[in-house]
């Protein structure tokens, strides 16, 4: 038997690899001799640079860059073998760069992933992938845009400062000083999100919280961003507010399309492709995907979904193994996957869970190989059964 595994990280818990290697040693248990293949898988948010440099074959290059409040780290990202740079602004803009105190979006920036960008451009790459998950900041790109030389200029001609409360403040955009070497650069956005920049669906109101954004200051942060897109519309002629994907990552869609002429594009699909999954499907006989949380939001381009809409057209079986299971996660049963396992079997808190998600994994691999050794077991019973049948009609 050929099983491949390509699965999403658990965020918090367990890397892509991390989780392959425990349901690879499950699926062992029960049938040693199957050929297992691991494709380590991303969608644009945290562990998309670890899973395209390992799984397509490439190399780590380390830059110091700002983080989301202005402070010097170091952060790597990657460059493929075809010298396409792959980034991710969680390494330099990201949540999990500050304590839970520091987050708050008028003063976030994604400055540090212009100067992520820039590295690039100064190793020779002319393709650049970025994936947007995870950032800290609702400052629309425009920390990012700076970075790579363009200026924003309030009533009084000085260049504005950090963060989302800032944009209120621009009253001119010049990008006479943008790097030069863009125009030449083709830019595509990792995302599976799809919000545009402003209104109830946008940057703000829907992810504004979770950054550390209070009611008052979504409202503040929502009418910044307009201000920012009718400028950008004024300045630059792109009409940007309603595009899809331009409110991901606190609006850095925005900035990307309008400074970068960047591409958005699925992240799953293009990490799919990176990865060479499809070389791997003619032949296979069992797919098994997952993530931390399957729900009725798998279905919009997450990793479970977006594996087994790919494998859709072989005819494999799909099946997610997942840290657990949200309201309307059976709408993927419509989107290619069969059979959803939860790897928590009896009752535990999520640190419990958490601290053993590997062990978990294992015992799930294993309990699915055995039910699909049921399965083909009875099918073959019923076979028998109806060939016997058969005779005794037609002796």
């Amino acid at each position: 038997m050929k099983i491949l595994i390509a699965v999403d990280s658990y965020k918090g818990s367990c890397s892509t690899f991390e989780v392959a290697n425990s349901i690879e040693r499950g699926i062992r248990k029960v049938c040693k001799d199957s050929e297992i293949i691991k494709i380590p898988i991303a969608d644009g948010g945290e562990g998309t640079v670890d899973s395209l440099v390992k799984g397509a074959g490439g190399r780590y290059e380390t830059v110091h860059v700002k983080d989301p409040l202005g402070r010097e780290i170091e952060c790597r990202y990657g460059i493929l073998k075809d010298n396409a740079a792959i980034i991710e602004m969680a390494a330099s803009s990201g949540l999990t760069l500050l304590r839970k105190e520091e987050r708050n979006p008028m003063v976030t920036t994604t400055y540090g992933t212009g100067q992520m960008i820039k590295a690039a451009l100064d190793k020779g790459c002319r393709k650049i992938f970025i994936g947007i998950g995870g950032s800290a900041t609702n400052d629309g790109g425009a920390g990012m845009a700076q970075a790579l030389g363009v200026s924003f200029k309030d009533s009084e001609g000085k260049e504005i400062g950090n963060g989302g409360g800032e944009l209120a403040r621009i009253r001119d955009i010049d990008i006479s000083g943008i790097d030069p070497r863009l125009k030449d650069t083709e830019i595509i956005v990792l995302s599976d999100v799809t919000n545009p920049l402003c209104g109830p669906n946008g940057a703000s109101s829907i992810y504004g919280s979770q950054k550390g954004a209070t009611p008052e200051m979504i409202r503040l942060l929502d009418n910044n961003l307009k201000n920012y897109a009718l400028l950008i519309k004024e300045k630059l002629g792109l009409d940007i507010m309603d595009v899809p994907g331009a409110g991901a990552a606190g609006g850095l869609g925005t900035g990307l399309i309008a400074f970068c002429n960047a591409t958005v594009m699925p992240g799953i699909d293009v990490a799919l492709d990176i990865n060479g999954i499809d070389r791997h499907l003619a032949d296979t006989d069992l797919v098994l995907t997952g993530e931390g949380r399957i729900d009725s939001q798998t279905a919009c381009g997450k990793v479970p979904v977006g594996v087994a809409r790919r494998v859709l057209k072989y005819g494999v079986p799909v099946i997610a193994i997942v840290g657990s299971v949200g309201d309307g996660a059976s709408i993927v049963y419509e989107h290619g996957i069969d059979a959803i396992i939860d790897i928590v079997s009896k009752p535990m808190s999520l640190e419990d869970s958490m601290k053993n998600v590997k062990i978990l994994l294992e015992q799930a691999a294993e309990n699915a190989m055995r039910m699909l050794i049921i399965g083909s077991a009875l099918q073959g019973r019923f076979r028998n059964r109806n060939n016997n049948d058969n005779k005794m009609r037609n002796p």
